[in-house]
């Protein structure tokens, strides 16, 4: 019995590294706020796990508005305030 005692308790502390990692690879419920400046507008990018899920545009003057995804598709965003205008956002050139 002390033997498997023994066993058990190793194959628990062996087990501990890989437990804690698992923890630290948790998905977060804080989302993750990246904010730029571009010519006269502050922009703050709203991120969950890495998925960018709305964007919040403040303008040096006027009111800020929330660009939100459409339809989940990449790249479709259309304002909270008015949902029936796409945003596009085309790739005319990249380098």
């Amino acid at each position: 019995m002390r033997t498997f005692n023994r066993l058990l308790l190793a194959g628990l502390l062996a087990s501990l590294p890989v437990l804690s990692h698992a923890v630290d690879d948790a998905p977060s419920a804080d989302p993750e706020v990246t904010i730029r400046t571009e010519g006269d507008r502050t922009i703050q990018e709203y991120r969950q796990n890495g998925f960018l899920y709305a964007i919040k545009v403040t303008p040096k003057h006027g009111k800020p508005y929330f660009l939100v995804r459409a339809d989940g598709s990449d790249g479709n965003f259309v304002r909270s305030d008015q949902p029936d205008m796409l945003i596009p956002s085309w790739k005319i050139f990249e380098w």
